[in-house]
């Protein structure tokens, strides 16, 4: 059964001898939908960790408080919580067969033996490991591993599924495999699953939603697609994949255009609710940050002078990287932006282009 995780005002504050407070997670209000796969996700000491430990019980908030389906667990110990973890490591034990490693979570629980058969054979099924229940750990690969230990959170049917980095261990193109695999068997079990990670493309690729952490608070919830097409901020939009960084001003509101760094305007989508209302507080002009994706720029060729809507600049540098291409192109002013073109374009260096994007792919933070 699915459950439904709310987070409210949650902190976690450890005191250092000399040092003062350390706020590992501050204040943090969060809900995760039932049944969705939700990603923690953010640098190392962001506070993800601390925050999926805290609602598997393993530790005690500061303040706050964590319900499961409106139920107040927060003082509730971790094997009262009927929570599945599936540790960074895996946590196998060496000396258990695959059976009995997956079984081990029954046989605490005292389920007796032909159901406890039964539903380790299951979740060995739903994980596609059965014809392995004899082997032991040693006699697997790392993705065959994580599958186990997946099995082994499964097989207790938890409320709420925990991964504290699953993949980390693993070589990129068996951690490829391992993602389509993970987010398979979330959805056809239909868990709430938390998951932690630091890897943007893992966040991406998986998750129905993402809370990204920055420095013990929450700098922005929202879909894959939201976090990455609208941040809000210069970090959100910084630490999911890369983007360039323009300084400029609003010259028009109502024409919705920003002055760029040095020549030329670019054009800003402002729909109803846009950025510029909430960063500007209704005022027509200002110091503004843009962030554009290095694939929503376009590059028109043998412009010297700025069309309305662009900027121009100078190809400094070109890679081929066989299905696409990029290129590093040098404002006037010095500022370097880099433009990633499929099908891979021949750009000649040292040549004049203007750069265009789409204004809905301006995007104006706050700073």
């Amino acid at each position: 059964m699915s459950t439904t995780i709310e987070i409210r005002n949650l902190s976690k504050h450890y005191k250092s001898f000399g040092v003062g407070t350390t706020k590992a997670v501050d204040d943090i209000s969060l809900t995760i939908p039932k049944g969705s796969l939700f990603f923690l996700l953010g640098p190392s000491g962001c506070g993800k960790t601390t925050l999926l430990r805290m609602i598997a019980g393993f530790i005690e908030p500061t303040s706050g408080a964590i319900l499961f389906d409106g139920r107040n667990v927060s003082n509730v110990p971790p094997n009262k919580r009927n929570t599945g973890m599936v540790f960074q490591s895996y946590a196998l034990w060496p000396h258990m067969s695959v059976e009995q490693n997956v079984a081990f979570g029954l046989s605490v629980r005292r389920v007796p033996r032909v159901e406890r058969e039964r539903r380790v054979m299951e979740a060995l099924r739903a994980v596609r490991m059965d014809e392995y229940a004899k082997r032991k750990p040693n006699q697997l690969s790392g993705g065959q591993q994580q599958r186990i230990a997946l099995a082994r959170a499964l097989v207790v049917r938890p409320d709420v599924l925990l991964l504290d980095e699953p993949l980390s261990n693993l070589d990129a193109k068996l951690r490829t495999e391992m993602r389509h695999e993970i987010k398979r068997i979330c959805h056809e079990s239909r868990l709430t699953t938390v998951y932690v990670t630091h890897d943007q493309k893992e966040a991406l690729s998986m998750a129905d939603q993402i809370a990204v952490l920055d420095m013990g608070v929450i700098a922005q919830v929202g879909t894959p697609r939201d976090l990455y097409n609208r941040p809000k901020t210069r970090f959100v939009a910084d630490f999911l994949g890369e983007t360039n960084f323009i300084d400029g001003e609003i010259m028009e509101h109502i024409g919705a255009h920003v002055q760029g760094p040095t020549t030329g305007r670019l054009r800003v989508k402002t729909a109803a609710g846009d950025m510029f209302s909430h960063t500007f507080n209704g005022t027509s002009s200002g110091k503004v940050t843009c962030s554009i994706r290095p694939e929503s720029l376009r590059i028109i060729e043998h412009k010297a002078t700025a069309l309305p809507g662009t900027l121009t600049g100078r190809v400094a540098e070109s890679i081929y990287l066989g299905e696409m291409a990029q290129h590093m192109v040098e404002l006037p002013g010095g500022v370097r932006v880099r433009v990633s073109q499929m099908p891979a374009t021949r750009v000649t260096p040292g040549a004049q282009v203007a750069l265009e994007a789409s204004p809905e792919d301006v995007v104006v933070l706050s700073r």
